[in-house]
């Protein structure tokens, strides 16, 4: 599987990370199958948000309404590491739900990551190729 970014819309994502280095900046991922056409920023509401994140419930909502009215599918959530690599962790594998896309962006570098049942890594996530247009 592939999926594309604007190296627009990467930068917009990279430049969050940098200014939140103390903690992983967090959000969801807009478009349809194959093409992230919108990163929209969230709170990062979990209890250590140096180590893990969880998407602000409000975010997750809002964005279910505006989807339900004809808006952008939600193809999952974007977060950073940044302590780490852009690999996802076994935490992440925890909350991963099956079919989103993951996105991680950490030392400069982004991977994008399927969650299935059995994957590869943490027997939660196949990778997926990130084409940056």
């Amino acid at each position: 599987m592939r999926v594309t970014i604007s190296s627009s819309l990467l930068d917009r994502i990279f430049a969050e990370a940098a200014a939140s280095p103390e903690r992983e900046i967090c959000g969801l991922l807009l478009g349809r199958e194959g093409a992230i056409k919108q990163a929209v920023p969230a709170d990062n509401v979990a209890a250590d948000p140096a180590r893990r994140f969880e998407v602000d419930p409000a975010a997750l909502f809002a964005q279910a309404r505006r989807e339900r009215q004809g808006g952008a599918a939600m193809l999952g959530p974007y977060h950073s590491h940044p302590e780490g690599d852009a690999m996802p962790s076994a935490c992440d594998a925890a909350a991963a739900e099956p079919g989103r896309l993951w996105l991680i962006v950490a030392g400069g570098r982004a991977t994008a990551w399927r969650a299935v049942p059995g994957g590869a890594v943490h027997g939660a996530f196949d990778p997926v190729a990130l084409d940056i247009l």
